[in-house]
């Protein structure tokens, strides 16, 4: 797989000026309640998320050190180590925490240690559970971790705390450095936590997704028009999600990043199902697509939701829809 998709690694400092100040401590109180912009944690007396490596274990103490060990120009910096949520998903679930939380700490270390800093440098992280957004597989677990550090660091050569910095230039080139130690402790971490084959079992995962976005060289099954009243191309069709499950949905062409791009994308109607139902239920999409044209593809939706509710044996439930087609379980 592409080195770069293993495991994202983004910096970013905040100044030492009053509003990043005030913005850091929101920051700080944001990343201990939340473990997404909607995912809500309940403060509870006496209950610490951070992990403390010198820099504190609450909001205050934090905000405190970073005040008390700022430079010239830089707060804090922020870091984010965020695995790919389809290795994710092959690490069982009951030890994805502790394999983001080494992650997260060798990769640090090694880091610090390539770049010469002898000691390591005070820190704090937490570990946030959210569920991925991916438009094409939404609700993937997707553990990743936040990690503050100070604006210096002790120089024990020097005897003193001296500034921390992140070069990007020709010389020397720190980001690109803490991305290849990310990448190399992923490697080791999934080869102990899953197995010496998890690259192959990954590219196998890859291998199917590419042969089933190959519905878009059939002739389209239907058609969706977008606000701009442009008519886009559709295929029923399913993808799989990991390796057990697969889901139910359909491909169609979105514009790209650059002017006249155009990428083929899913988008999933039915989840969790298994690979062989999800591929009896992608035909249905499509002869549905087929049968009944709908540019806006509501009646695809609610055909997808009687579906869903059939499969879970609850027909009270069933939205009414204006189409009505003959479905049925039995393959």
């Amino acid at each position: 797989m592409d080195p770069k998709q293993m495991c994202v690694a983004n910096v970013k400092y905040k100044k030492p000026t009053a509003d990043d100040t005030k913005r850091t401590k929101g920051l700080l109180r944001y990343l201990t309640y939340r473990d997404s912009r909607d995912g809500h944690i309940r403060q509870v007396g006496g209950r610490e998320r951070w992990v403390d490596h010198g820099l504190g274990s609450t909001v205050g103490e934090i905000a405190d050190t970073c005040e008390q060990y700022r430079s010239e120009h830089v707060l804090a910096f922020t870091l984010v180590f965020n695995a790919n949520p389809d290795l994710i998903a092959m690490v069982p679930e009951k030890r994805r925490a502790r394999f983001v939380r080494e992650l997260t700490e060798m990769t640090l270390d090694r880091f610090l240690e390539a770049r010469g800093i002898e000691g390591g440098i005070e820190h704090s992280y937490v570990l946030h559970h959210r569920e991925s957004e991916d438009p094409q597989a939404p609700g993937m677990h997707d553990p990743h971790t936040h990690v503050i550090l100070p604006g210096t660091y002790f120089d024990e050569d020097l005897g003193e705390r001296v500034p921390l910095f992140f070069s990007r230039n020709k010389q020397v080139n720190h980001i690109e450095m803490l991305h290849d130690v990310t990448e190399q402790t992923m490697r080791e971490h999934m080869e102990l936590y899953v197995g010496p084959e998890w690259e192959q079992r990954y590219d196998r995962l890859a291998a199917v997704r590419e042969r089933q976005r190959n519905v878009s060289e059939r002739e389209p099954d239907g058609a969706f028009v977008d606000e701009q009243g442009q008519a886009w191309p559709v295929w029923g069709g399913a993808r799989r999600t990991d390796e057990e499950t697969s889901a139910a949905g359909f491909y169609r062409y979105f514009p790209g990043d650059q002017e006249g791009e155009q990428q083929l994308e899913f988008r999933p109607l039915i989840q969790g199902l298994d690979h062989d139902m999800a591929q009896y239920v992608a035909e249905a999409f499509a002869g549905h697509l087929y049968t009944y044209p709908d540019p806006t593809l509501k009646n695809l939706e609610l055909f997808a939701q009687q579906v869903q509710a059939e499969m879970q044996g609850d027909t009270s439930v069933m939205p009414q829809s204006d189409i009505s087609q003959e479905w049925s379980l039995d393959l």
